[in-house]
Protein backbone atom coordinates (compact mmCIF):
# COMPACT_ATOMS: atom_id res chain seq x y z
CA UNK A 1 0.00 0.00 0.00
CA UNK A 2 1.15 2.79 -0.72
CA UNK A 3 2.24 5.97 1.64
CA UNK A 4 -0.79 7.60 0.62
CA UNK A 5 -3.06 4.82 1.65
CA UNK A 6 -3.64 3.97 -1.68
CA UNK A 7 -3.97 -0.19 -2.75
CA UNK A 8 -1.81 -0.71 -5.59
CA UNK A 9 -1.60 -3.70 -8.14
CA UNK A 10 1.19 -4.86 -10.70
CA UNK A 11 0.40 -7.31 -13.73
CA UNK A 12 3.34 -9.04 -15.67
CA UNK A 13 1.95 -10.76 -18.96
CA UNK A 14 4.19 -13.30 -20.76
CA UNK A 15 2.84 -14.22 -24.43
CA UNK A 16 0.74 -13.02 -27.29
CA UNK A 17 -1.18 -10.09 -27.23
CA UNK A 18 -4.74 -11.80 -26.04
CA UNK A 19 -2.86 -12.26 -22.93
CA UNK A 20 -1.97 -8.53 -23.48
CA UNK A 21 -5.69 -7.33 -23.52
CA UNK A 22 -6.79 -9.77 -20.86
CA UNK A 23 -4.28 -8.31 -18.59
CA UNK A 24 -5.51 -4.84 -19.67
CA UNK A 25 -9.09 -6.32 -18.55
CA UNK A 26 -7.52 -7.31 -15.40
CA UNK A 27 -6.04 -3.60 -14.83
CA UNK A 28 -9.70 -2.19 -15.78
CA UNK A 29 -11.43 -4.22 -12.93
CA UNK A 30 -8.75 -3.34 -10.26
CA UNK A 31 -8.90 0.17 -10.54
CA UNK A 32 -12.75 0.25 -10.69
CA UNK A 33 -12.24 -1.58 -7.07
CA UNK A 34 -9.71 1.07 -5.93
CA UNK A 35 -6.74 0.20 -7.02
CA UNK A 36 -3.98 2.36 -8.73
CA UNK A 37 -0.92 0.75 -10.93
CA UNK A 38 2.91 0.26 -9.83
CA UNK A 39 5.72 -0.22 -11.87
CA UNK A 40 7.35 -1.87 -8.58
CA UNK A 41 6.65 -5.40 -7.81
CA UNK A 42 7.76 -4.86 -3.84
CA UNK A 43 4.72 -2.33 -3.63
CA UNK A 44 2.03 -3.87 -5.33
CA UNK A 45 -1.34 -5.07 -2.71
CA UNK A 46 -2.17 -7.89 -5.69
CA UNK A 47 0.45 -8.86 -8.09
CA UNK A 48 -0.85 -10.62 -11.07
CA UNK A 49 1.50 -13.00 -13.53
CA UNK A 50 -0.53 -13.58 -16.15
CA UNK A 51 0.96 -16.62 -18.22
CA UNK A 52 1.47 -18.18 -21.83
CA UNK A 53 1.35 -22.08 -22.51
CA UNK A 54 2.39 -21.55 -26.11
CA UNK A 55 5.90 -23.31 -25.86
CA UNK A 56 7.61 -24.95 -22.39
CA UNK A 57 9.96 -21.74 -22.49
CA UNK A 58 7.37 -19.27 -21.28
CA UNK A 59 5.98 -21.96 -18.47
CA UNK A 60 9.32 -22.17 -17.08
CA UNK A 61 9.92 -18.73 -17.05
CA UNK A 62 6.69 -18.07 -15.00
CA UNK A 63 8.15 -21.12 -12.80
CA UNK A 64 11.72 -19.12 -12.59
CA UNK A 65 9.28 -15.75 -11.48
CA UNK A 66 7.87 -17.44 -8.67
CA UNK A 67 10.10 -19.02 -7.28
CA UNK A 68 12.07 -15.28 -7.30
CA UNK A 69 8.94 -13.70 -5.91
CA UNK A 70 8.28 -16.08 -2.91
CA UNK A 71 10.65 -14.02 -0.73
CA UNK A 72 8.55 -11.00 -1.62
CA UNK A 73 5.32 -12.54 -0.62
CA UNK A 74 7.20 -13.55 2.77
CA UNK A 75 7.90 -10.70 3.30
CA UNK A 76 4.56 -9.32 2.75
CA UNK A 77 2.09 -11.94 3.56
CA UNK A 78 -0.70 -9.21 2.85
CA UNK A 79 -0.24 -9.11 -0.58
CA UNK A 80 -2.39 -11.13 -2.97
CA UNK A 81 -0.17 -12.94 -5.45
CA UNK A 82 -2.79 -14.29 -8.65
CA UNK A 83 -1.57 -16.58 -11.36
CA UNK A 84 -3.70 -15.89 -14.18
CA UNK A 85 -4.13 -17.58 -17.70
CA UNK A 86 -3.36 -20.13 -20.35
CA UNK A 87 -0.90 -22.10 -18.67
CA UNK A 88 -2.76 -23.04 -15.46
CA UNK A 89 -5.78 -23.62 -17.38
CA UNK A 90 -3.79 -26.69 -17.87
CA UNK A 91 -4.91 -29.00 -15.11
CA UNK A 92 -1.26 -30.74 -14.63
CA UNK A 93 0.33 -26.76 -14.32
CA UNK A 94 -2.44 -25.66 -11.85
CA UNK A 95 -2.06 -28.44 -9.33
CA UNK A 96 1.84 -28.21 -9.68
CA UNK A 97 1.17 -24.90 -8.54
CA UNK A 98 -1.24 -25.72 -5.76
CA UNK A 99 1.02 -27.75 -4.68
CA UNK A 100 4.83 -26.76 -4.65
CA UNK A 101 3.96 -22.84 -4.40
CA UNK A 102 1.10 -22.84 -2.24
CA UNK A 103 2.16 -18.93 -1.03
CA UNK A 104 0.39 -18.16 -4.38
CA UNK A 105 -3.15 -17.01 -3.09
CA UNK A 106 -5.25 -17.74 -6.51
CA UNK A 107 -5.06 -19.72 -9.69
CA UNK A 108 -7.20 -18.98 -12.63
CA UNK A 109 -7.60 -19.33 -16.03
CA UNK A 110 -8.90 -17.45 -19.46
CA UNK A 111 -11.86 -18.55 -18.74
CA UNK A 112 -12.21 -17.05 -15.41
CA UNK A 113 -11.92 -13.54 -16.32
CA UNK A 114 -15.31 -12.69 -15.99
CA UNK A 115 -15.50 -13.86 -12.30
CA UNK A 116 -12.27 -12.16 -11.61
CA UNK A 117 -13.51 -9.39 -9.06
CA UNK A 118 -15.65 -12.39 -6.59
CA UNK A 119 -12.20 -14.60 -6.95
CA UNK A 120 -10.02 -11.86 -5.62
CA UNK A 121 -12.23 -11.58 -2.56
CA UNK A 122 -12.31 -15.32 -1.79
CA UNK A 123 -8.79 -15.38 -2.22
CA UNK A 124 -8.52 -12.28 0.29
CA UNK A 125 -10.43 -14.70 2.77
CA UNK A 126 -9.58 -17.90 2.16
CA UNK A 127 -6.39 -19.62 3.89
CA UNK A 128 -5.41 -22.31 0.90
CA UNK A 129 -5.17 -21.57 -2.60
CA UNK A 130 -8.49 -20.55 -5.00
CA UNK A 131 -8.38 -22.58 -7.70
CA UNK A 132 -10.56 -21.98 -10.44
CA UNK A 133 -10.50 -23.37 -13.81
CA UNK A 134 -14.04 -23.67 -14.72
CA UNK A 135 -14.45 -23.35 -18.65
CA UNK A 136 -17.88 -20.81 -18.59
CA UNK A 137 -17.35 -17.64 -19.36
CA UNK A 138 -18.42 -13.93 -19.98
CA UNK A 139 -16.02 -11.51 -22.26
CA UNK A 140 -18.77 -9.02 -23.19
CA UNK A 141 -18.99 -5.56 -21.52
CA UNK A 142 -16.42 -6.21 -19.06
CA UNK A 143 -14.25 -2.99 -17.51
CA UNK A 144 -10.64 -2.68 -19.40
CA UNK A 145 -7.53 0.32 -18.48
CA UNK A 146 -5.88 0.03 -21.81
CA UNK A 147 -1.95 0.12 -22.06
CA UNK A 148 -1.08 2.48 -24.90
CA UNK A 149 -2.42 5.43 -26.16
CA UNK A 150 -2.47 5.06 -29.07
CA UNK A 151 -3.02 1.93 -30.30
CA UNK A 152 -5.76 -0.65 -28.67
CA UNK A 153 -6.37 -4.53 -29.42
CA UNK A 154 -9.72 -5.78 -30.06
CA UNK A 155 -10.65 -9.23 -29.73
CA UNK A 156 -13.02 -10.38 -32.86
CA UNK A 157 -13.48 -14.07 -31.43
CA UNK A 158 -11.88 -16.38 -28.56
CA UNK A 159 -10.65 -19.88 -28.99
CA UNK A 160 -9.58 -21.86 -31.90
CA UNK A 161 -10.86 -24.92 -33.59
CA UNK A 162 -7.34 -25.93 -35.78
CA UNK A 163 -5.67 -28.58 -33.53
CA UNK A 164 -2.35 -27.91 -35.09
CA UNK A 165 -0.70 -30.91 -33.94
CA UNK A 166 2.11 -28.70 -31.56
CA UNK A 167 -0.42 -26.42 -30.32
CA UNK A 168 -2.15 -26.48 -26.71
CA UNK A 169 -4.30 -23.16 -27.61
CA UNK A 170 -7.67 -24.94 -28.56
CA UNK A 171 -7.31 -27.18 -25.21
CA UNK A 172 -6.49 -24.36 -22.97
CA UNK A 173 -8.52 -21.19 -24.83
CA UNK A 174 -11.32 -23.77 -25.70
CA UNK A 175 -13.74 -23.95 -29.18
CA UNK A 176 -13.47 -20.56 -31.21
CA UNK A 177 -16.32 -18.42 -30.47
CA UNK A 178 -17.19 -15.12 -32.66
CA UNK A 179 -18.13 -11.89 -30.90
CA UNK A 180 -21.16 -10.85 -32.52
CA UNK A 181 -20.55 -7.84 -34.80
CA UNK A 182 -22.45 -4.81 -33.28
CA UNK A 183 -20.07 -5.13 -29.82
CA UNK A 184 -16.86 -5.08 -32.05
CA UNK A 185 -18.09 -1.86 -33.90
CA UNK A 186 -18.96 -0.40 -30.80
CA UNK A 187 -15.64 -1.07 -29.09
CA UNK A 188 -13.80 0.28 -32.46
CA UNK A 189 -16.08 3.56 -32.56
CA UNK A 190 -15.42 4.27 -29.32
CA UNK A 191 -12.10 3.99 -29.33
CA UNK A 192 -11.31 5.91 -32.70
CA UNK A 193 -13.61 9.04 -30.41
CA UNK A 194 -10.98 8.73 -28.38
CA UNK A 195 -8.30 9.53 -30.29
CA UNK A 196 -6.87 6.01 -31.00
CA UNK A 197 -4.90 6.00 -34.26
CA UNK A 198 -4.51 2.26 -34.63
CA UNK A 199 -6.51 -0.54 -34.23
CA UNK A 200 -5.86 -4.51 -33.98
CA UNK A 201 -8.53 -7.06 -34.29
CA UNK A 202 -7.31 -10.17 -32.53
CA UNK A 203 -8.17 -13.61 -32.67
CA UNK A 204 -6.41 -17.44 -32.88
CA UNK A 205 -7.41 -17.39 -36.05
CA UNK A 206 -9.30 -14.21 -37.31
CA UNK A 207 -9.83 -15.48 -41.16
CA UNK A 208 -12.66 -17.97 -39.91
CA UNK A 209 -14.65 -14.90 -38.06
CA UNK A 210 -18.28 -15.46 -38.56
CA UNK A 211 -18.43 -19.22 -39.36
CA UNK A 212 -20.36 -19.69 -35.75
CA UNK A 213 -22.41 -16.65 -36.06
CA UNK A 214 -26.23 -16.77 -37.01
CA UNK A 215 -26.12 -13.58 -39.56
CA UNK A 216 -24.12 -13.97 -42.84
CA UNK A 217 -20.94 -12.58 -42.33
CA UNK A 218 -17.27 -13.17 -42.36
CA UNK A 219 -14.06 -12.30 -41.93
CA UNK A 220 -13.80 -10.00 -44.90
CA UNK A 221 -17.07 -8.11 -44.65
CA UNK A 222 -16.34 -7.38 -41.13
CA UNK A 223 -12.83 -5.46 -42.39
CA UNK A 224 -14.95 -3.71 -44.98
CA UNK A 225 -17.61 -2.41 -42.48
CA UNK A 226 -14.64 -1.35 -40.21
CA UNK A 227 -12.92 0.15 -43.14
CA UNK A 228 -15.99 2.90 -43.58
CA UNK A 229 -16.63 3.81 -40.51
CA UNK A 230 -15.42 7.73 -39.58
CA UNK A 231 -12.20 9.20 -38.57
CA UNK A 232 -8.81 8.55 -39.44
CA UNK A 233 -7.11 5.35 -38.18
CA UNK A 234 -5.43 2.01 -39.44
CA UNK A 235 -6.13 -1.46 -38.87
CA UNK A 236 -4.26 -4.16 -38.44
CA UNK A 237 -4.95 -8.21 -37.51
CA UNK A 238 -3.93 -11.37 -36.25
CA UNK A 239 -3.36 -13.83 -36.31
CA UNK A 240 -4.38 -15.50 -39.87
CA UNK A 241 -4.37 -19.22 -40.88
CA UNK A 242 -3.18 -19.51 -44.47
CA UNK A 243 -5.93 -21.97 -45.09
CA UNK A 244 -8.28 -19.65 -44.78
CA UNK A 245 -7.02 -16.42 -46.16
CA UNK A 246 -9.39 -16.15 -49.21
CA UNK A 247 -9.33 -14.15 -51.90
CA UNK A 248 -12.34 -12.27 -50.98
CA UNK A 249 -10.12 -10.66 -47.97
CA UNK A 250 -7.26 -9.82 -50.15
CA UNK A 251 -9.58 -8.19 -52.39
CA UNK A 252 -11.15 -6.25 -49.60
CA UNK A 253 -7.71 -4.64 -48.16
CA UNK A 254 -7.03 -4.15 -51.77
CA UNK A 255 -9.75 -1.18 -52.41
CA UNK A 256 -9.22 -0.20 -48.56
CA UNK A 257 -8.36 2.80 -47.18
CA UNK A 258 -7.92 2.32 -43.43
CA UNK A 259 -6.86 -1.67 -43.83
CA UNK A 260 -2.48 -1.61 -43.15
CA UNK A 261 -0.46 -3.51 -46.29
CA UNK A 262 0.95 -5.88 -44.09
CA UNK A 263 0.44 -9.26 -44.00
CA UNK A 264 1.46 -12.09 -41.27
CA UNK A 265 0.84 -15.51 -42.55
CA UNK A 266 2.26 -18.47 -40.50
CA UNK A 267 4.28 -21.08 -42.72
CA UNK A 268 5.45 -23.03 -40.18
CA UNK A 269 7.44 -25.06 -42.25
CA UNK A 270 8.38 -25.32 -45.88
CA UNK A 271 8.23 -28.72 -46.21
CA UNK A 272 4.67 -30.96 -47.49
CA UNK A 273 5.28 -33.50 -45.32
CA UNK A 274 5.78 -31.61 -42.34
CA UNK A 275 2.62 -29.75 -43.05
CA UNK A 276 0.88 -32.98 -42.78
CA UNK A 277 2.25 -34.02 -39.92
CA UNK A 278 1.25 -30.26 -38.33
CA UNK A 279 -2.13 -30.92 -39.43
CA UNK A 280 -1.88 -27.30 -40.80
CA UNK A 281 -4.19 -28.17 -43.91
CA UNK A 282 -2.28 -26.34 -47.06
CA UNK A 283 0.36 -27.54 -49.17
CA UNK A 284 3.60 -25.39 -49.92
CA UNK A 285 2.19 -24.95 -53.50
CA UNK A 286 -1.03 -23.24 -51.96
CA UNK A 287 1.14 -21.30 -49.71
CA UNK A 288 3.07 -19.44 -53.18
CA UNK A 289 0.09 -18.88 -54.86
CA UNK A 290 -1.74 -17.23 -52.12
CA UNK A 291 1.42 -14.73 -51.59
CA UNK A 292 1.87 -14.49 -55.73
CA UNK A 293 -2.33 -13.42 -55.21
CA UNK A 294 -1.29 -10.62 -52.54
CA UNK A 295 1.62 -9.30 -54.20
CA UNK A 296 -0.72 -8.58 -57.44
CA UNK A 297 -3.29 -7.36 -55.89
CA UNK A 298 -2.00 -5.47 -52.87
CA UNK A 299 1.50 -3.61 -54.32
CA UNK A 300 4.11 -2.11 -51.83
CA UNK A 301 2.57 -4.62 -48.59
CA UNK A 302 4.99 -6.68 -46.55
CA UNK A 303 4.80 -10.15 -45.87
CA UNK A 304 6.16 -12.04 -42.56
CA UNK A 305 5.74 -15.08 -40.99
CA UNK A 306 6.47 -17.68 -38.55
CA UNK A 307 8.49 -20.58 -38.35
CA UNK A 308 8.75 -23.67 -36.17
CA UNK A 309 12.40 -25.86 -37.36
CA UNK A 310 12.95 -29.29 -35.63
CA UNK A 311 9.44 -30.51 -35.39
CA UNK A 312 9.57 -34.43 -34.99
CA UNK A 313 9.76 -35.79 -37.96
CA UNK A 314 11.57 -33.16 -40.12
CA UNK A 315 14.45 -34.92 -41.81
CA UNK A 316 17.51 -32.80 -43.24
CA UNK A 317 14.75 -32.65 -46.74
CA UNK A 318 12.51 -31.22 -45.07
CA UNK A 319 14.74 -28.44 -43.58
CA UNK A 320 15.90 -27.87 -46.71
CA UNK A 321 12.81 -27.21 -48.21
CA UNK A 322 11.70 -24.22 -45.38
CA UNK A 323 14.91 -23.15 -46.27
CA UNK A 324 14.06 -23.21 -50.02
CA UNK A 325 10.25 -21.26 -48.80
CA UNK A 326 12.76 -18.39 -47.92
CA UNK A 327 14.34 -17.32 -51.03
CA UNK A 328 11.41 -18.15 -53.21
CA UNK A 329 8.75 -16.42 -50.86
CA UNK A 330 11.41 -13.70 -49.78
CA UNK A 331 9.72 -12.87 -46.53
CA UNK A 332 10.14 -9.30 -45.08
CA UNK A 333 10.62 -10.85 -41.48
CA UNK A 334 10.27 -14.30 -40.07
CA UNK A 335 9.74 -15.07 -36.41
CA UNK A 336 11.30 -18.29 -36.14
CA UNK A 337 10.50 -21.11 -32.99
CA UNK A 338 12.67 -24.19 -32.18
CA UNK A 339 10.01 -27.13 -31.68
CA UNK A 340 8.77 -27.09 -28.16
CA UNK A 341 7.04 -30.27 -26.53
CA UNK A 342 3.36 -29.63 -25.01
CA UNK A 343 1.87 -31.93 -22.68
CA UNK A 344 -1.21 -33.12 -24.50
CA UNK A 345 -0.51 -32.11 -27.94
CA UNK A 346 -0.11 -34.66 -30.62
CA UNK A 347 3.19 -33.57 -31.56
CA UNK A 348 5.09 -34.66 -27.72
CA UNK A 349 3.96 -38.73 -28.68
CA UNK A 350 5.25 -38.87 -32.26
CA UNK A 351 7.65 -40.48 -33.54
CA UNK A 352 10.94 -38.76 -35.04
CA UNK A 353 12.12 -36.23 -32.21
CA UNK A 354 14.74 -34.16 -33.32
CA UNK A 355 17.47 -33.92 -30.87
CA UNK A 356 18.17 -30.45 -29.58
CA UNK A 357 22.01 -29.97 -31.21
CA UNK A 358 20.30 -30.16 -34.79
CA UNK A 359 17.66 -28.08 -33.62
CA UNK A 360 19.61 -25.36 -32.72
CA UNK A 361 22.07 -25.61 -35.55
CA UNK A 362 18.71 -24.97 -37.99
CA UNK A 363 17.80 -22.56 -36.28
CA UNK A 364 21.14 -20.48 -36.77
CA UNK A 365 20.87 -21.01 -40.14
CA UNK A 366 16.95 -20.23 -40.88
CA UNK A 367 17.53 -16.87 -38.84
CA UNK A 368 21.49 -16.23 -40.64
CA UNK A 369 19.27 -16.61 -44.32
CA UNK A 370 16.25 -14.66 -43.31
CA UNK A 371 17.92 -11.97 -41.97
CA UNK A 372 20.27 -11.09 -45.42
CA UNK A 373 16.73 -11.03 -47.09
CA UNK A 374 15.39 -9.06 -44.33
CA UNK A 375 18.32 -6.68 -45.33
CA UNK A 376 18.44 -6.72 -48.96
CA UNK A 377 14.35 -5.74 -48.88
CA UNK A 378 14.99 -3.07 -46.13
CA UNK A 379 17.51 -1.55 -47.94
CA UNK A 380 15.57 -0.72 -51.36
CA UNK A 381 13.74 1.49 -48.63
CA UNK A 382 16.52 3.92 -48.98
CA UNK A 383 15.65 7.44 -49.78
CA UNK A 384 12.23 6.87 -49.30
CA UNK A 385 9.45 9.03 -47.33
CA UNK A 386 7.62 6.52 -44.91
CA UNK A 387 4.32 7.38 -43.19
CA UNK A 388 4.83 6.49 -39.36
CA UNK A 389 2.52 6.05 -36.69
CA UNK A 390 4.65 7.04 -33.71
CA UNK A 391 4.35 4.94 -30.70
CA UNK A 392 6.85 5.76 -28.10
CA UNK A 393 10.35 7.32 -27.33
CA UNK A 394 13.66 6.02 -26.19
CA UNK A 395 13.83 5.79 -22.58
CA UNK A 396 17.62 6.71 -22.50
CA UNK A 397 17.07 10.05 -25.18
CA UNK A 398 13.73 11.56 -24.88
CA UNK A 399 14.09 13.16 -28.68
CA UNK A 400 14.62 9.89 -30.07
CA UNK A 401 11.03 7.97 -31.44
CA UNK A 402 9.90 4.59 -32.36
CA UNK A 403 7.21 4.11 -34.47
CA UNK A 404 6.15 1.41 -37.31
CA UNK A 405 5.11 2.11 -41.05
CA UNK A 406 1.91 0.61 -42.62
CA UNK A 407 3.75 -2.55 -43.39
CA UNK A 408 5.14 -3.19 -39.75
CA UNK A 409 8.19 -2.35 -40.24
CA UNK A 410 10.11 -0.49 -37.11
CA UNK A 411 11.28 3.04 -38.09
CA UNK A 412 13.43 5.05 -35.33
CA UNK A 413 13.82 9.09 -36.02
CA UNK A 414 15.20 11.50 -34.09
CA UNK A 415 13.34 15.79 -33.23
CA UNK A 416 12.42 17.61 -30.40
CA UNK A 417 8.76 18.18 -31.18
CA UNK A 418 6.00 15.62 -29.40
CA UNK A 419 5.04 13.19 -31.23
CA UNK A 420 3.40 10.48 -29.16
CA UNK A 421 0.55 9.27 -31.04
CA UNK A 422 0.76 11.17 -34.25
CA UNK A 423 1.45 9.91 -38.14
CA UNK A 424 4.60 11.70 -39.30
CA UNK A 425 6.50 11.61 -42.40
CA UNK A 426 10.01 9.75 -42.41
CA UNK A 427 12.97 9.98 -44.77
CA UNK A 428 14.38 6.66 -44.30
CA UNK A 429 18.64 7.23 -44.14
CA UNK A 430 19.61 4.02 -43.35
CA UNK A 431 18.30 0.23 -42.49
CA UNK A 432 19.17 -2.79 -40.96
CA UNK A 433 17.24 -6.33 -41.17
CA UNK A 434 15.03 -5.28 -38.66
CA UNK A 435 14.73 -2.14 -38.35
CA UNK A 436 14.83 1.52 -39.97
CA UNK A 437 15.98 4.78 -39.05
CA UNK A 438 15.06 7.95 -40.70
CA UNK A 439 14.86 11.96 -40.54
CA UNK A 440 11.75 13.51 -39.38
CA UNK A 441 10.47 16.08 -41.97
CA UNK A 442 6.93 16.61 -40.60
CA UNK A 443 3.26 15.38 -39.39
CA UNK A 444 1.05 14.28 -41.49
CA UNK A 445 -2.01 16.33 -42.46
CA UNK A 446 -5.36 14.71 -40.43
CA UNK A 447 -7.06 14.61 -44.16
CA UNK A 448 -4.02 11.95 -44.97
CA UNK A 449 -3.33 10.04 -41.77
CA UNK A 450 -4.87 6.44 -41.50
CA UNK A 451 -5.33 6.08 -44.80
CA UNK A 452 -3.81 4.84 -47.71
CA UNK A 453 -2.53 7.48 -50.49
CA UNK A 454 -5.13 7.76 -53.06
CA UNK A 455 -2.58 8.00 -55.97
CA UNK A 456 -1.29 4.42 -54.43
CA UNK A 457 -1.90 2.13 -57.54
CA UNK A 458 -3.26 -1.44 -56.10
CA UNK A 459 -2.33 -4.57 -58.25
CA UNK A 460 -4.25 -6.45 -61.82
CA UNK A 461 -6.94 -8.74 -61.81
CA UNK A 462 -5.41 -11.80 -61.60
Amino acid sequence: MGNDGTKKYHILTYGCQMNVYDSEVLSGYLENMGYDHTEKEEEADVLIINTCAVRKKAEEKVFSRLGKLRPLKEKNPGMLMVLWGCMVQQESAAQKVKEKYGFVDLVAGTHSLGRFPDLLEKARVSPRTILDLETEEEREDLPIKRGHKAKAWVPISHGCNNFCSYCVVPYVRGPEKSRPLQKILNEVKELVDNGYKEITLLGQNVNSYGKDLDQEMDFADLLNILDHLEGRFQIRYMTSHPRDFSEKIIRTIQHSQKICEHFHLPLQSGSNNVLKLMNRGYSREYYLGLVEKIRVLVQNSSVTTDIIVGFPGEEEKDFEDTLEMLEKVRFDAAYTFIYSPRKGTKATEMKGQVSSDIKKKRIVTLNEIQSRISMEINQQLLGTEQVVLVEGRSKTDPNVYTGRTRTNKIVHFSTNENLLGMFVNVEITAAKSWTLTGNFKNKVTTQESGVRSQNEKTGENI
